[in-house]
């Protein structure tokens, strides 16, 4: 199991939108799901969105809904985040995680869950 990398964070003003990227070189095929998480006032980090390979189901944070998109590129062993009409409060290390158990909709933004974690993507929402 290596490492996840992510990249494609940056600066960008309200209402902007970014591209990340989450590279597996040497990755496995059979993890269950992948979810993007970042950090939260009160928690470690919360999860945004999750794709689960099993059926392509997606479950999402309010915060992500209707805003922001998870890809899955399985040529290229990758996974996107499409961040749009980004708001200041989406500030923060954007990290991507896999799943080698079950995941659904109860537990799919559990940390502890996860096993293959990517060092983060720093997101930055200024004027």
């Amino acid at each position: 199991q290596v490492q996840l990398v992510e990249s494609g964070g940056g600066l960008v003003q309200p209402g902007g939108s970014l591209r990340l990227s989450c590279a597996a070189p040497g990755f496995t095929k059979e993890y269950r799901a992948v979810t993007w998480f970042r950090p939260a006032p009160e928690k470690e980090r919360e999860g945004i969105l999750c794709l689960r390979i099993d059926d392509g189901a997606t479950f999402y944070a309010d915060s992500a809904r209707g805003r922001f998109t998870i890809i899955r590129d399985k040529a290229k062993n990758m996974v996107f985040l499409e961040l749009n009409n980004l708001k200041p409060e989406d500030r923060g290390v954007y990290y991507c995680a896999t799943a080698a158990t079950f995941i659904n909709s109860i537990i799919w933004d559990y940390p502890s869950r996860y096993n293959n974690w990517g060092q983060g993507t720093q997101v930055t929402v200024s004027s």
